[in-house]
């Protein structure tokens, strides 16, 4: 993931100036700052909710403001939104198959895929359960499984730890150790 020099405004307020950062194959990159600094408006920026007036972001050399956000979706970029992007009243596993088809994962694929993430996070006993009514901490470990499920090219995470435990903090980390080990970019606030 390259980000050169970009800007971005929201309103009147300049967010970004000039922010540039690398994040190569195998490396993680934790953004850390106050509320405001421009954590979340920089990750939306990658993810194309936010189009910077200067600079460029690219991925594996692809300027990822010229991609629509199905080609976005097709490049294999993983995203863990800061506020819950799932469907509160959609059972955890059906959710997870859903959604990895949407990223063109087929039926046995997918649900293979739901199975070895939600056991690997530590939620398989919720994947018959409505999304609202896991703790927070459980939620967030479904947000990721989520993210996860196509076996991304890249990981962009928003807050991935926000409301978890120091055990789920542990296997958080384990697992975004792990897809970096595998060669996986990862970015998050």
């Amino acid at each position: 993931l390259a980000i050169e020099s970009i800007h971005v405004a929201i309103g009147t307020v300049q967010v970004l100036r000039g922010l540039s950062l690398d994040v190569a194959a195998g490396s993680m990159a934790g953004l850390i700052g106050r509320n405001g600094a421009g954590k979340t408006t920089l990750l939306r920026s990658v993810m194309g909710h936010l189009a910077p007036s200067r600079g460029r972001i690219a991925f594996d050399g692809r300027d990822l403001a010229s991609c629509s956000r199905h080609e976005r979706a097709a490049m294999g970029i993983g995203y863990m939104p800061e506020e819950r992007g799932l469907y509160p009243r959609m059972k955890v596993g059906e959710q997870l198959v859903y959604l990895a088809r949407l990223h063109g994962l087929s039926a046995a694929a997918a649900k293979d895929a739901m199975e070895r993430w939600t056991t690997t996070l530590g939620v398989e006993a919720r994947r018959g359960d409505e999304v609202q009514k896991l703790s927070l901490g459980n939620q967030q470990r479904v947000q990721l499984a989520a993210a996860l499920t196509h076996d991304p090219e890249l990981l962009v995470l928003d807050e991935p730890f926000s409301g978890l435990d120091p055990v789920a903090v542990d296997v958080m980390s384990g697992v975004l150790r792990d897809r970096a080990q595998a060669g996986v970019p990862v970015v998050f606030s």
